[in-house]
């Protein structure tokens, strides 16, 4: 099927799923179809020299179609939510200057929302924030008995995450309200013209799934590129570290733990993260149009093109 050619405009496309869940080939087959370029939605994805433990598109996927917000981090560098997205409406902005459709693909369900919803800016304070890191930056354990006096919710939550429990303690303190509280302040309204998708597999089946792809990273390169980010000073970052699988690759080669100990270990957090992300799609996302897996993706390219071309924007 073809894209209509009298269109004045088109809707951005969004394409989401758990890991492992095809959402990257879907993408690269719609866009082959129709003048599109692709916009990623991972908060991993955008640093360099993580490419292999982050899954991202081969090197000649992004040659034969333009990818935005992929390697554009240093690993030292601090992300947060609002920051990516102000650099995916800068992308968005960009791809539609060129009368093109954006192709928005990934799992990071709050980055995606965000975008789409909107989100209510919280507050902060450089100095609170350099204040708060001294304070705890040595002592964890009374972070987490601190924030869970004032706020339960979010200690639970971001729990063995020093980082965000800083960033929610900061907020209280700005503003006497949970970070979670504030961070229901959706606009309730698309702030786009948008067909959204999420893909949705058999649990046992995307289990699977995750299992071999792990597999095939750590056959693959992933130990090696381990080694390079360590050099690099990797697990003293701010976010990248955080990545699913580097320290456990790390414990590995320092002996603490066998290789088949860290291949399962990753496996099972891997299937712990693809959880998470299904019940935040499902819950947060009225918006998309489930896409039950497998199909055949000309069909689901086929399909996505049809609703394009009967989308009633102008």
């Amino acid at each position: 099927m073809e894209l209509k050619t009298d269109r004045v405009s088109s809707p951005i496309i969004v394409i989401m799923g758990p890991t492992a869940s095809g959402k990257s080939s879907l993408a690269l087959k719609l866009a082959e179809k129709i003048p599109s370029e692709i916009v990623s939605v991972d908060s991993m994805q955008c640093y360099k020299m993580m490419d292999i433990g982050t899954a991202k598109p081969a090197p000649e996927d992004m040659l034969r179609v333009p990818h935005h917000l992929i390697s554009i981090f240093d690993i030292e560098k601090r992300v947060d939510v609002y920051s990516y997205i102000g650099l995916m409406e800068k992308a968005v902005k960009d791809i539609a200057m060129k009368w093109k459709t954006a192709i928005v693909v990934g799992g990071t369900g709050l980055y995606i929302k965000a975008f789409l919803y909107g989100l209510d800016i919280l507050p902060s304070d450089e100095s609170l924030r350099k204040s708060l890191h001294n304070e705890y930056q040595h002592n964890v354990e009374k972070l987490e008995k601190d924030i869970g006096v004032i706020d339960p919710m979010a200690a639970k939550l971001f729990s063995k995450n020093p980082r965000k429990m800083i960033r929610a303690l900061e907020i209280y303190k700005l503003t006497g309200k949970s970070i979670l509280e504030q961070n229901q302040s959706w606009s309730g309204q698309l702030k786009y013209p948008v067909l959204s998708y999420k893909l949705k597999w058999e649990r046992k089946e995307l289990y699977r799934r995750i299992s071999e792809r792990v597999e095939n990273m750590l056959k693959n390169g992933w130990i090696e590129e381990t080694i390079k980010l360590d050099e690099r000073g990797f697990f003293n970052s701010p976010t990248a570290k955080q990545a699913i699988g580097y320290i456990l690759i790390s414990n590995y080669l320092k002996s603490f733990i066998s290789y088949d100990e860290m291949r399962i270990k990753i496996i099972a957090s891997t299937k712990k993260y693809a959880k998470r992300q299904e019940t935040w799609f499902n819950n947060q996302h009225p918006e998309a149009s489930t896409i039950i897996m497998p199909q055949n993706e000309d069909v689901i390219v086929n399909s996505i093109i049809a609703d394009i071309n009967s989308y009633p924007y102008r």
